[in-house]
């Protein structure tokens, strides 16, 4: 395409893109606590700060439900005033959440999302919706609820069906049901739609009872911060690495998936900084934090982006919608916004999401623990819970013994006996090979396996122990080799280790074990290993 042609395709990108990406602001706005110029503000600041810093040429950078959910709840977490503090605290935990980034950016982590496993993400979004939609039904309904957990809230609105207002509920699940109906209609703006109906009904519902979004104060102020107490600081810091580790998690996840789509690099360390600028300024003007949501990324690709360039052409619109239309902005119905916040998390809440893992068969228990942290602990404390289980799973896989011992099958290929049962050992020699690699936690216990292996065998010369799945050696497995060598070496048998990793050669040569001959470390095959002849000293 010629560059007048992309020039118009991100112009006719940015303008499309923003008539959705204002009403989910202002929505995601009311769900971080904030009002509703909070959502204006980080939209426009992450707007202008990832099409300036960024490299996607498909990511939008705007407020995000999970983010604002995670907000919410971590500043409810930190104040135990009102709305005011609240506000403040926001602030503080946004440019927070900026600076982890900026300072992640500049030690180059941009691989960190990947500490997050993908079960866990699944789990926790699925997990984060029911949150999310739990929370917003007070809303729907036109009832003021005072509890903030999961189950306390459910529990309250349920209580209260009976004054549940009508006309709210009507407006809520209508707005609801439109904007499932229109999505299934190509190239049709339901969201726009919906708003634009609220918006011209405002009047009349407002007289019924029905709550409208208020006044949208954007004025420039000096940006200002209040200092946290003494005690906040660490919670404080806690949080905002969570938060920061929640929304890159999100926004590389769709960074990725859309480079991929289009043989683009992905650049994770300057995203990082993009993302730190972005929420640094959103939250100097007290603005909710902002990623790269997977909704705003797929509308500006479906809308034809082809640069960043979109997102700018996309915060000029904004602007101009604000300052000529905040007037019918200020009127849509509190009810309509959480139906947009609703149907936007509404497809994190497919039970497909988890069908892969139980059809593997791998990682089931975390992504259902997932779910239950989140609805059990809350959105911070749930996610953190999910992390450790999951690394816990890990441990406990990796620290359990799995060892087999290999047999020749053809020529020169030494294969598990278990699978291939026709596979021969060779007289006087026994192949093992650890499943997992050697560290801390399984090194002992697996040599220990190792010994009751030797112990089984009769007229044994040599063991051969094949370390391919250990790129590296910590200071407990060589110690354990090195255990395990002497324990053979007083029996009269030797020791080989084959299929070593540069780094873990260099560190059994750098331990020098006695009864570990050096030229025993050099087999790049089992079939070297075994064939060879010779016999170190033992």
């Amino acid at each position: 395409m010629s560059q007048p042609g992309i020039r118009l395709a991100d112009a006719l990108a940015g303008v499309s893109v923003a008539g959705l990406l204002l009403p989910e602001a202002v929505a995601y706005s009311g769900l971080a606590g904030l009002p509703p110029q909070a959502g204006v503000i980080g939209l426009f600041a992450g707007l202008l700060a990832y099409a300036l810093i960024g490299r996607s040429r498909h990511a939008v950078v705007s407020a995000t439900s999970s983010s604002a959910a995670v907000l919410a709840a971590s500043t409810l977490a930190l104040s135990a005033g009102g709305a005011a503090p609240r506000v403040a605290l926001a602030s503080l935990l946004v440019c927070a959440t900026g600076i982890a980034f900026l300072l992640a950016g500049s030690a180059r982590l941009g691989a960190m999302s990947n500490l997050i496993a993908r079960p866990v993400l699944r789990g926790f979004s699925f997990g984060l919706a029911l949150v999310i939609v739990v929370k917003q039904w007070p809303h729907i309904a036109g009832i003021h609820a005072i509890s903030a957990d999961f189950l306390p809230l459910s529990i309250e609105i349920l209580r209260k069906a009976t004054v549940w207002e009508p006309m709210s509920l009507a407006v809520g699940v209508g707005a609801l049901a439109g904007l499932f109906a229109l999505e299934r209609v190509r190239y049709v703006p339901g969201v726009m739609i919906v708003i634009v109906a609220g918006i011209a009904a405002a009047p009349w519902l407002a007289a019924h009872g029905v709550l409208l979004t208020g006044p949208i104060q954007l004025t420039l102020e000096v940006p200002s911060l209040a200092l946290p107490s003494h005690g906040q600081w660490l919670p404080l810091v806690e949080y905002a690495l969570a938060l920061m580790f929640i929304v890159y998690a999100e926004s590389y996840g769709s960074i990725r998936a859309y480079a991929l789509k289009y043989d683009d690099r992905v650049w994770p360390n300057r995203d990082l900084v993009a993302l730190g600028v972005a929420n640094l300024v959103s939250g100097a003007f007290h603005g909710t934090p902002v990623g790269a949501g997977y909704s705003g990324t797929s509308a500006n690709e479906a809308a034809g982006a082809q640069s960043r360039i979109a997102g700018l052409y996309a915060a000029a619109t904004v602007l101009a919608l604000v300052f000529l239309f905040r007037r019918w902005i200020e009127r849509i119905p509190d009810p309509i916004l959480a139906a947009i916040v609703i149907h936007a998390v509404s497809k994190s809440l497919r039970a497909s999401v988890f069908r892969p893992y139980f059809r593997w068969q791998r990682d089931r228990l975390v992504t259902t623990t997932a779910v239950a942290a989140v609805v059990a602990f809350g959105m911070i404390d749930g996610l953190l819970a999910s992390i450790a289980f999951s690394l816990a799973m890990l441990l406990r896989s990796l620290s359990s013994p799995r060892l087999s011992v290999l047999g020749r099958l053809g020529t020169h290929d030494f294969v598990s006996m278990t699978r291939f049962p026709d596979a021969v050992t060779a007289p006087g020699t026994l192949v093992l090979r650890p499943e997992e690699p050697l560290f801390f936690a399984n090194a002992e216990p697996l040599l220990v396996l190792a010994r009751d292996f030797v112990l089984k065998q009769a007229q044994l010369r040599r063991v051969v122990l094949s370390l391919e799945e250990s790129p590296d050696l910590d200071g407990t497995a060589l110690e354990s080799i090195g255990e395990f060598a002497n324990w053979l070496g007083a029996r009269g048998i030797e020791l080989r280790v084959a299929r070593l990793k540069e780094a873990s050669r260099d560190a059994l040569q750098r331990a020098d074990f006695k009864q570990l001959a050096r030229a025993g470390l050099d087999y790049q095959s089992v079939d070297d290993a075994v064939s060879d002849g010779s016999f170190g000293t033992v």
